[in-house]
């Protein structure tokens, strides 16, 4: 958010001196410019989405218990791709959770568990995963464990994209 805020006014600065000269001579002929709406926009490749909402993710997982589930995978949808062992699933198994609800709208599976949130004390296993990138056009950065009931199934939520660990 920082990096964006910081590129955001970098760029609005760089526009609006490379307006100045321009202004200058217009407001002398024909009175004064419209203000320009800030911030501007930054050029998609610089938010770190390709503009289509379209999902990368980056999953890495170690301590799994199971030398195939651990390691770095590249995930891809629309269309299904990467290195992820089983892309179409964990895309398929996204989209899910991306459908809005009764209630409201689709779930966020990348969101932490609230610090208020009251869990079962049961350990899952010392298996980890951060997943970093684009989903629906929303960067991710979310780590995720199997230290209680409440990191437990927001891990078993996230299966396929995560391995199924015991």
């Amino acid at each position: 958010m920082l990096r964006r805020l910081a590129l955001t006014a970098v760029a609005s600065f760089a526009v609006l001196s490379a307006a100045a000269p321009a202004a200058t001579a217009a407001t002398a002929a024909t009175g004064p410019l419209p203000l320009l709406s800030l911030p501007l926009p930054l050029p998609s490749a610089l938010q770190g989405d390709d503009g289509t909402g379209k999902t990368r993710l980056t999953v890495t997982v170690s301590d799994s218990g199971d030398r195939e589930a651990d390691g770095v995978y590249e995930l891809r949808c629309l269309p299904a791709g990467g290195t992820h062992p089983v892309a179409q699933q964990a895309c398929d198994r996204l989209a899910e959770l991306a459908q809005p609800t009764d209630r409201e709208g689709g779930t966020d599976p990348f969101r932490p568990v609230p610090a208020d949130a009251m869990c079962t004390q049961q350990f899952g296993g010392s298996a980890t995963a951060r997943v970093t990138g684009t989903w629906q056009g929303q960067h991710v950065d979310a780590s995720f464990d199997r230290t209680d009931g409440c990191e437990i199934a927001r891990w078993n939520t996230l299966r396929p994209v995560l391995p199924n660990v015991r």
